[in-house]
This record gives C-alpha cells, structure tokens and sequence, in this order.
C-alpha cells in the first residue's frame, strides 16, 4: 500500500529545499494520516464517522470554544449543525470539531537534530497533554521524520545553511544516533 502520509513527508524535501521552521508542514503531514486510516479500513467506527460526516478532520486544529495549543491535526466530532466540507481528492471531510478523537504532532528532525531530541520529545509529550487536558481521552499520535540525506541545506528566510559534514554535519552523519535517542526517550517518557 502507498501510504498517503509517507509520500508527503518524502514531498516536503524532493525536488526542492526544505523550509525550516515552516508551521504548517507538519499539518501537511498529519492530515493525510487519516487518508490512509480511511484507506486501511480496520476500523469500522472510524469508517462510519468519515462517511457519515459525523467527524471530520479540524484543518485549523482549535476546538470550538475552547483555548488549547493547537496540533498539527485534529479528527473529532464536528460542531453540530455544521455540515462538513469536501475536498476533491480526499474521503475525509473538514470542518470545526466538537471534540477531539485523534490528535496528532509531527515533528521533522532536519539537520543538527541530536541537540534538538530534548525539544523534540518535550513538544510531543506537551501536545499529548493538552490534548488530554482539554476533555475527553483522544488517541494521540507523535510522529517524528528523520532526515538520512548525505547532504543538506535548510532554508531560513532567505538565508542558506548547507551541511559540509565537519562544523555542520551532514544528516546522514546522525541520523541514526538520533533515532536511537528518539526511541529511548519516547520509552521512558510516554
């Protein structure tokens, strides 16, 4: 199977430079998580939800009425009297959520990403809990990409950062001591 959320992420840096620090491409990300939720077809109250328009992907991430630090997607029951919203290409309808049911938070670890696995897992594990906080028991997803490139160069307004592989390592450089620090981390935090 082609995973929709996969291929995004592999989007965001083939055929052209990565923007650092962009805030909305890990919403990119996420919203294709419930694509290929839809596409696997495990569970049949999800299905009934997307079908029924019953509950719909939230592409502003706020929940009606209620202050919370917003995630990178959230799928939950849509603010009654509402009708949800369709968008070619996609099965899973959008609009203001009531609730949230599934919660998610991806973050994308570029280049110098050892120093940045303490943030990394402090953001993921802040999101958990607001989402948690703010009523109900959503299921809440972390994702976190590793780059692998032999190379890089970030993208900061308009100013370069490539990677030369001695003062600037290149990804690939630690991007395996950088998923080992992940998934220790993720095991003793959640």
């Amino acid at each position: 199977m082609n995973y929709q959320l996969l291929a995004k992420f592999r989007e965001l840096f083939e055929g052209r430079q990565y923007r650092h620090r962009a805030s909305n491409q890990g919403d990119l990300v996420a919203m294709h998580l419930f694509e290929d939720l839809h596409a696997i077809d495990r569970s049949l109250r999800f299905q009934q939800r997307v079908e029924s328009g019953r509950s719909v992907l939230n592409t502003l991430n706020t929940r009606h009425g209620i202050k919370a630090r917003r995630g990178d997607g959230t799928f939950g029951e849509i603010v009654p009297g509402v009708d949800p919203i369709r968008v070619a290409g996609f099965v899973v309808g959008r609009g203001p959520t009531a609730t949230i049911e599934i919660g998610i938070e991806v973050k994308i670890l570029a280049k110098a990403m050892i120093k940045q696995i303490d943030r990394v897992v402090s953001d993921l594990g802040k999101q958990v809990t607001h989402f948690e906080t703010k009523g109900g028991t959503p299921i809440t997803v972390g994702i976190a990409g590793i780059n692998w490139a032999d190379h890089y160069c970030s993208i900061e307004g308009k100013t370069l950062w490539p990677t030369n592989g001695k003062l600037y390592k290149h990804p690939i450089q630690e991007a395996a001591d950088a998923e080992r620090h992940l998934r220790e981390r993720a095991i003793g935090e959640f």
